[in-house]
């Protein structure tokens, strides 16, 4: 296998794709340890930039993410993480983070 890319931060930004319709969900970054819980637990594991700790998606909301397969770019900088929602996506209740469409002027 190709060796992962993490940034100078030790960052690698994960695409998260739901497995049976394609749809993006969100974006989100993991590290060398985040990556491993989410290997490990079968669910979705990040490191919050924000909040300088781990995040597994949906342990508070119960909005979990079931892991079905991580694909690697073909830089290696990059993850296409594909699941099973239960849930939404979103803090704001929408299934997928990406629903405000740009306007131009």
């Amino acid at each position: 296998m190709r060796e992962i890319r993490f940034d100078e931060h030790g960052l690698i930004p994960a695409i998260v794709q739901d497995a049976r319709t394609g749809q993006v969900l969100t974006l989100a970054y993991m590290n060398r340890e985040s990556l491993q819980k989410t290997l490990e637990l079968g669910e979705t594991v990040f490191w919050s930039r924000s909040r300088q700790q781990f995040w597994h998606k949906g342990e508070t909301s119960g909005n979990t993410q079931r892991v079905v397969k991580i694909m690697l770019d073909c830089d290696g900088d990059a993850l296409l993480v594909q699941v099973i929602p239960a849930g939404p996506a979103c803090h704001t209740g929408a299934v997928s983070c990406f629903f405000e469409e740009l306007e131009g002027e």
